[in-house]
Formats: C-alpha cells, sequence, structure tokens
C-alpha cells in the first residue's frame, strides 16, 4: 500500500510586532523557516503564498518527516500557488489568496 502524499512547506509567515513610527506598535508578517521560527518562538503562522491558515507538525523521531506546516483548508491548498491539490490539478485553475486569510 503506497502512503499518502502529503502537503509539507518549510517557510511560512510569522506575526510580528515592530514600532510604529508614531508610537505604539504594528502587526507585520515576516516570512521565516519553520525552524527559525520556532526557535523565536514565534506563535501565529500563515501560508506565505495565499495567506490561509495553516497548522504545524513537529519532527517526532530521527527517521520521520521533518517539521513542517500544511494548509488547514483543503480549499486553499486546492488554490495556492504552492498547494499540493493546486499543483496536481488538470483544469488549468488559476492561484489565488486564501478565502480565509490569517489577520
Amino acid at each position: 500500500m503506497a502512503v499518502a502524499e502529503r502537503e509539507r512547506f518549510y517557510e511560512c509567515e510569522v506575526k510580528r510586532r515592530r514600532v510604529r513610527a508614531t508610537g505604539g506598535y504594528e502587526p507585520f508578517w515576516k516570512v521565516k523557516t519553520i525552524a527559525e521560527a520556532l526557535e523565536d518562538n514565534d506563535t501565529e503562522f500563515r501560508c506565505k503564498s495565499c495567506g490561509g491558515a495553516v497548522k504545524l507538525f513537529k519532527r517526532r523521531s530521527e527517521d520521520g518527516p521533518a517539521t513542517h506546516i500544511e494548509h488547514k483548508l483543503k480549499s486553499d491548498s486546492e488554490y495556492c500557488a504552492e498547494g499540493l491539490y493546486f499543483l496536481k490539478a488538470t483544469d488549468g485553475r488559476q492561484p489565488r489568496p486564501s478565502s480565509s486569510p490569517v489577520h
């Protein structure tokens, strides 16, 4: 029996804060590798291509898959330029932003 193909992304956007010129802080999204994000204790992630919600999968053993993220919603994967379902589609669809983006 073949193992099911899974999405695996190793980069994402993480929510950060920076000082606003007028004072206070403002949120912004920064592209990082998953390893960097975990090392920096980041907690909010989204897909760097479509802005959709992602879930984090940590490596559980030495011979297991590397720590990575996958789209939470199949609809995001179907229309994200990096999504597994988008890449396998043969209907000529065009990539688009997530219908439920993470802000």
